[in-house]
């Protein structure tokens, strides 16, 4: 037994070794850990005071590479939630929520994290009135580190009813307005069926004449682009 309890205190030992800084929970678990290259590691609290009238918080979440990782909760000084926030890459991505002092929701946000390494990505193109429904799939130029997309929904926190919602696409508001349809400039569209096609663009003028000129007429002979049989 006594040969156990060894065993185990130097594997602790070596397994904090490793770590330039940490500090221990109540629990006996390792926080806060700064590997041997001054980068931050694994699960984190962090304490900020208040400041120049700024309220402080605290916040517990996870560290890749000293970049923000996963799932992070933020908490008034006083204990209360008030934010639920997912990171990849150190940038907010997906849905995250915020709450008022007192626990009421605020609103909730959608964001999207651009992975450093990529300069292009392909991006699906929701229905306005609709967002269930995928209409498209455009490939984009990547600029910035974080971009708003998708929807953002306010709420009245007293009443819990939701007051406005707001969609982005890659940091554009979405108006549905007419010709506000930037997202067809934006790349390529792919994968895409006969009718998603037709939900997605308009047939040009010139076609719609075609159609109206030869409307009624049993058959009419054209060039489909087929080269033989």
């Amino acid at each position: 037994m006594r040969i156990i309890g060894v065993f185990l205190l130097f594997i602790s030992i070596s397994g904090q070794a490793q770590w330039k800084d940490y500090i221990l929970s109540v629990r006996g678990d390792t926080l806060n850990r700064v590997d041997m290259k001054g980068l931050k590691q694994g699960p984190w609290v962090v304490h900020v005071d208040e400041l120049r009238g700024e309220p402080g918080f605290d916040e517990q979440g996870y560290y890749i590479d000293s970049k923000k990782d996963g799932a992070w909760v933020r908490f008034s000084l006083e204990g209360d939630k008030i934010a639920e926030e997912n990171y990849r890459w150190g940038c907010l991505n997906g849905r995250n929520k915020y709450y008022t002092r007192n626990g009421g929701l605020l609103r909730i946000e959608s964001w999207r994290a651009i992975d450093p390494q990529k300069t292009m990505d392909t991006v699906d193109v929701f229905d306005l009135h609709d967002p269930s429904k995928v209409i498209d799939h455009v490939v984009v130029k990547l600029e910035g580190q974080t971009l708003k997309h998708g929807e953002w929904t306010y709420f009245n926190p007293i009443e819990g009813t939701v007051e406005h919602t707001e969609r982005y696409f890659l940091d554009k508001l979405q108006t549905g307005a007419e010709g506000d349809d930037d997202l067809k400039i934006l790349g390529v569209s792919s994968n895409k069926s006969d009718t998603v096609g037709k939900a997605a663009m308009k047939k040009p003028q010139a076609i719609l004449d075609y159609e109206k000129k030869n409307a009624g007429k049993k058959k009419v002979k054209t060039r489909d682009g087929a080269t033989g049989y």
